[in-house]
């Protein structure tokens, strides 16, 4: 990785690429900084602490949502609507024909993804206002004004921060938006750790009980790399063609499919699902809906029960298997497949081709998404029957943060491999 960015520093284009992408960095981490007037960060502090969607949130927004910046909502709304319009491609006849248009299509649906991600963050500014009202945040809660400075501001402030991340994309290195959420991401790890050893310091963990939990998150950081470079390859064959008279052989490929391919948006959709109650519930403190969400032994959707840990860890594999079934069609595939007189060895072209590339998307559907429920409960696990208390080390921020280093650093030798070629035959 370090010689791939020394060799990409040595290319004056790359170089560009490379402080462009630095300067729109630093220019975003400022805004992290920059505070919302009339919040209580305190409060927001505690919730973030004790609600692991809201922890997952401030973990994907750098800090910013507990120290309730301008930039408190990210790229959330622009990531909701993403993952919104994917699934609407599928449901929708136009949105399928406009994926299926290559570029173009793409481009088009990709605007229609940002003009909804706006009405997205309205409603979502709207909903982190109740939320902080409800929790006290607000210094003065009869100042009507605040909905509206604090809708207005965030909302806003997300959209830059898409516009930023489409000009990284274009005029920088990797995906704009994708490197915002790593440097987030990223920025957090300091003071987890520093929160660890401050917990060794003051005598509530032993140094044997540190380095147990440090070869775990390296161990199981060295697994999300080794999950997140794995695939399941499908061997295609493509029959021998004839071409004005001359006869040429067929050749061999392969379909690849990422083991952990949906891993990020299971976790998503499934931490989505399970603090929905929770946030229902605090609408109604002393409802006995809330009481049995929050107190009983039985609800699986205290974070301290086993039943929260388990019915987690099932809802990450069923939304993975599901985000993959939905977005690969295997249909589609058989029939390029067979347009193109290409087949799978020992498989029959159409139904039977159709069945098989089902299977093996289920098999690793599944598989990719327990090794994600397990990367999902380990900070739970870890909160609830370990001495490390309110560290959110976040095995979901590892597989977002390996990914998203495995593809940038793929584009940029991509970028170098070309350069290097175009120097050849020039």
């Amino acid at each position: 990785m370090l010689s791939t960015l020394r060799n990409a520093w040595k290319v004056p284009e790359l170089k560009k690429r490379l402080l462009f992408t630095l300067i729109m960095v630093v220019i975003f981490r400022l805004g992290n900084f920059i505070p919302v007037p009339g919040i209580d960060t305190a409060k927001l502090t505690n919730l973030t602490q004790n609600g692991s969607l809201f922890g997952f949130y401030d973990l994907l927004a750098g800090g910013a949502f507990s120290r309730f910046s301008i930039f408190a909502m990210g790229v959330i709304p622009f990531i909701n609507s993403s993952i919104i319009f994917q699934l609407l491609t599928v449901a929708i006849p136009r949105l399928e024909q406009l994926s299926k248009e290559g570029e173009e299509g793409r481009k088009k649906i990709q605007e229609y993804t940002r003009y909804a991600s706006v009405p997205l963050g309205v409603i979502q500014g709207f909903s982190i206002y109740a939320i902080i009202s409800r929790a006290g945040a607000l210094i003065d809660p009869s100042n009507k004004m605040n909905i509206i400075m604090i809708i207005f501001t965030v909302t806003v402030a997300s959209t830059f921060l898409m516009w930023l991340g489409d000009k990284i994309t274009q005029h920088g290195i990797g995906n704009g938006i994708s490197l915002i959420i790593f440097v987030n991401i990223i920025s957090r790890f300091p003071s987890a750790v520093s929160s660890m050893f401050k917990l060794q310091q003051v005598g509530t963990t032993n140094f044997v009980e540190l380095i147990g939990l440090l070869v775990i998150i390296i161990l199981l950081f060295v697994a999300v790399v080794l999950m997140s470079l794995s695939e399941r390859r499908i061997p295609i064959q493509y029959a021998g063609k004839t071409n004005a008279g001359r006869m040429y052989k067929g050749q061999s490929t392969h379909i690849p499919i990422n083991v952990n391919g949906a891993a990020v948006i299971g976790i998503i959709f499934a931490i989505s699902v399970m603090q929905f109650p929770t946030t229902i519930g605090q609408f109604w403190p002393d409802s006995a809906f809330n009481k049995f969400i929050t107190v009983s032994p039985f609800s699986p959707f205290r974070e301290t029960n086993w039943q929260y840990s388990v019915l987690y860890f099932l809802l990450t594999i069923f939304f993975t298997w599901f985000y993959t079934e939905v977005t690969l069609k295997p249909e589609e595939m058989a029939e390029n497949m067979n347009k193109s007189s290409g087949f799978i060895p020992g498989i029959r072209p159409g139904e039977a081709t159709t069945i098989y590339i089902e299977r093996v998307l289920a098999r690793v559907s599944v598989l990719g998404g327990a090794f994600a429920g397990i990367v999902a409960i380990s900070p739970i696990l870890a909160e609830t029957y370990t001495n490390f208390k309110g560290i959110y080390f976040g095995g979901t921020g590892l597989l977002i943060i390996v990914n998203v280093a495995i593809e940038t650093i793929r584009q940029i030798e991509s970028q170098l491999l070309v350069r290097h070629y175009r120097g050849f035959l020039n």
